[in-house]
């Protein structure tokens, strides 16, 4: 970029499940602000991540993925998913190039239509480096034909092959105006809630079955301690008493292994040492809590049917 005039605005990620959006978004800032999982459904609430390009602040908002949705939670993700699109000035809409415009993508694609706007939208085709050119190639013509992009790009989040082309294109294509956020902010995020979305990271990483779509992390306390670290107190809430044996492991072992591969994190994250104490709670309704969706960053009511 060589205009120096100050920019910024707000470019939101859309796509599926699983697309992607959140490995890009680390991949754009440059520091893990967005947990990422092999799940479906990781991300639930609208997260932001701050990238600079020259005199550009771009900020990211990592969607959950869009999908049809069934239960009150579910209904809640989807409505911050296209919150996230309307209030943005740019979205790019995500697709994994092996699995092409599936049922889910040509829902998005309509609902993009229905809801109108004249934002520009941008069409990425993610994990380019699992199928060959010419599947490429048919997929961008097949998915222009469907929809006017103002562009294409084709990339991998995971290795960041493209990345730096997409983020040129995006930081000359803001509002001018000035910085929203200080230089070295990465995250509009409360430390509280970026440490109880990397708790809930591992314990999706380490469990398995329905469970990780059926709890939930909260920050119930949190000291800065006189020497620099901090003594972080966490809540996990499941909705069976038997998750919560799951959760917790032959003799506490899994609970263990979960809180010393948070902590770490959370140290990392936090650049001084962090003390991290689990608490296992069942809570059969939590889902339908207002309480839960404030922590999470959701709007309750978006979940009523």
């Amino acid at each position: 970029m060589t205009d120096p005039t100050p920019r910024c605005g707000f470019v939101a990620l859309i796509g599926e499940p699983n697309a992607g959006k959140s490995t890009l978004l680390n991949r754009m800032v440059g520091a893990k602000v967005s947990i990422v999982t092999h799940k479906v459904q990781t991300t639930r609430a609208r997260i932001r991540g701050v990238a600079l390009e020259g005199p550009a602040q771009i900020v990211f908002v990592d969607t959950p993925g869009l999908f049809r949705p069934r239960r009150r939670l579910d209904r809640a993700m989807v409505a911050a998913a296209w919150a996230g699109a309307e209030d943005a000035d740019i979205a790019c809409l995500m697709v994994e190039a092996h699995r092409g415009l599936t049922d889910g993508v040509r829902d998005i694609l309509a609902a993009l239509d229905a809801r109108g706007g004249d934002k520009p939208t941008v069409l990425v085709i993610n994990k380019v480096d699992r199928v060959r050119r010419d599947s490429l190639l048919a997929l961008t013509a097949e998915a222009n034909a469907a929809r006017a992009f103002a562009a294409t790009f084709l990339i991998s989040a995971e290795n960041g092959d493209g990345v730096d082309d997409l983020r040129r294109w995006l930081a000359e294509r803001l509002p001018e105006g000035p910085w929203l956020y200080p230089e070295d902010q990465i995250a509009d995020l409360p430390q509280r809630l970026i440490a109880a979305e990397i708790t809930r990271e591992k314990l999706t990483l380490r469990l398995h079955q329905e469970i990780p779509y059926q709890l939930t992390v909260e920050t119930d306390a949190w000291e800065d301690k006189p020497d620099g670290s901090a003594r972080i107190e966490q809540v996990i809430y499941v909705g069976r008493e038997g998750h919560k044996g799951i959760v917790l492991g032959r003799k506490g072992e899994t609970i263990k292994a979960i809180g010393a591969a948070a902590r770490a994190e959370i140290a990392e994250f936090l650049g001084r040492p962090a003390h991290l104490f689990l608490t296992v709670r069942v809570r059969a309704d939590w889902e339908n809590e207002r309480e839960r969706y404030s922590a999470m960053g959701l709007d309750f009511s978006d979940g009523t049917a």
